[in-house]
């Protein structure tokens, strides 16, 4: 092998390493901390919002019925199985969320070195994924997207500091 072919060879190579390599950014732990409770508050607020939906559906239907109006046409027994179905997946992908993020948070107030929960915030970017694409899927509405877009920046910003591959759009 020639110079010129091994110059090419190892520089492609190590260019390779590094657009492969997400590097994580260096900050104190109570920085982190924050992007952790930033997340943590986000899954709240989500969660809140997916039930307080849920429930002003659920008052609005019965202001209808008792106020004599009918529905128009009404749902079939089909659409309200896909609608149901499609509701507890999100909601499951929430509830995911939810444990590992609070699995994350035990995990890294009793560490020194917080790069040792970098297997936590994987499983928080995942289980982030599956939510990301429920949301995508779905019509839920403008505030939704609003706190999913907030939320998903919180768990972007986080999986930058641990050098994890972050959500897409």
């Amino acid at each position: 092998m020639n110079r010129l072919t091994l110059s090419i060879f190892v520089l492609t190579f190590v260019a390779a390493g590094f657009a492969a390599n997400v590097s994580a950014q260096l900050m104190p732990k109570a920085q982190v901390a924050n992007l952790i409770a930033k997340v943590e508050n986000g899954v709240d607020e989500f969660r809140n919002y997916l039930e307080k939906r849920g429930e002003n559906a659920g008052d609005a239907k019965d202001a209808a019925k008792s106020s004599g109006r009918s529905p128009r046409g009404g749902a079939t027994e089909d659409q309200k199985t896909k609608a149901r179905a499609k509701k507890d997946k999100l909601e499951d992908a929430l509830g995911d969320l939810n444990r590992s993020t609070n699995r994350l948070r035990r995990k890294f107030d009793p560490t020194d070195n917080w790069m040792q929960t970098k297997n936590e915030v994987e499983h928080v970017v995942e289980d982030g994924r599956k939510i990301n694409q429920e949301v995508a899927r779905g019509s839920y509405g403008t505030e939704a997207a609003r706190l999913w877009a907030a939320l998903r920046n919180g768990i972007n910003d986080l999986a930058r500091a641990y050098g994890v591959p972050p959500l897409g759009i």
